[in-house]
């Protein structure tokens, strides 16, 4: 069993990878080709995936084929694209915190596919962040798009399902390869729909390469390495609430790098979204100085292919 402070070594690790997430807003409206969401998309998943392939050298078999494929449509295809036709036309902090209902989300769904207790600190928590992000998005620079907050209510969805299963799914391989598997999976889901449904991309710039590089290597291989290793060890409603990190990034981000202003409401909005986090983990701290570790789900154990 884990003690607390293994716990919270945890959950510090794994909220590295929303926060970094934060940064994918201010990167699209400023280093990224407009107008390319679904190859964009593609372009953070597909080379990211085949590299860490080329690490692992291991690929799905049996059940496991289909279930990388759901998981990398959940994870990556779908609410990659929602992201980016979120970032696209919504401010950036407006389309970090439009997902704000995920958490809520990932606690009726663990429930469902889990057997988990649903906890009311969990639920309070879970209001106060949609209370807090909603006083970061209504500032009076935010134009709220409908088709962009459908967009991003959309990959809240996606995105929650995809943390759920991936608990309920543990494979019997790394944190690295179960990501090599799902990132690759979702990028090739992205080649035909970006094919068919945008114009080809541009000759890149400079600045878009390092766009494309940052959001690749650092924005998925990094921080999905840490955030299903972190689904792995802590309870995905934990994880979910870390989610809130993104929009405080996204927005610290506007206010640093693009000069947008920050109204007391908003400062407001920064510390409640902390308080919710806090109690987030709060709810689902081990009750008895830790929590068993998650067992693979049963399935006959891979073998390994090169690649």
């Amino acid at each position: 069993m884990k003690t607390n402070s293994r716990y919270f070594a945890d959950v510090l690790a794994t909220a590295v990878a929303p926060a970094i997430w934060g940064s994918t807003y201010f990167v699209t409206t400023s280093f990224l080709p407009q107008g390319y969401p679904l190859t964009v998309a593609m372009l953070r998943a597909l080379p990211a995936g085949l590299l860490l392939l080329l690490i692992v050298r291991t690929l799905p078999t049996g059940v496991w084929w289909g279930r990388a494929f759901i998981l990398g449509a959940l994870n990556f295809s779908f609410f990659w694209a929602m992201l980016f036709v979120s970032a696209y036309r919504l401010p950036g902090g407006a389309a970090a915190t439009v997902g704000a209902v995920q958490p809520l989300i990932v606690i009726a769904l663990s429930r469902l596919f889990l057997g988990r207790p649903i906890s009311f600190l969990a639920v309070v928590a879970g209001l106060i962040g949609m209370a807090g992000v909603a006083l970061l998005v209504l500032s009076p620079n935010a134009a709220l798009d409908p088709v962009g907050v459908a967009a991003g209510i959309a990959g809240a969805a996606s995105m929650a399902f995809g943390t759920v299963l991936t608990r309920h799914w543990q494979p019997p391989v790394s944190s690295l390869t179960f990501t090599a598997w799902q990132l690759t999976a979702g990028g090739i889901l992205l080649v035909p729909v970006a094919l068919l449904l945008e114009p080809a991309l541009p000759v890149p710039t400079a600045a878009n390469i390092l766009g494309i590089a940052w959001l690749g290597l650092i924005g998925a291989a990094f921080t999905y390495l840490l955030w299903f290793r972190g689904l792995s060890r802590i309870e995905p409603s934990a994880a979910a609430s870390l989610g809130f990190l993104s929009p405080v990034v996204a927005t610290l981000l506007g206010w640093l790098a693009l000069g947008q202003s920050l109204a007391p409401a908003q400062l407001a909005g920064f510390a409640m979204v902390l308080a919710s986090v806090w109690l987030s983990q709060r709810a689902m701290m081990p009750k008895t100085g830790g929590v068993r570790p998650i067992r693979p789900a049963a399935s006959p154990a891979p073998a390994n292919h090169p690649v």
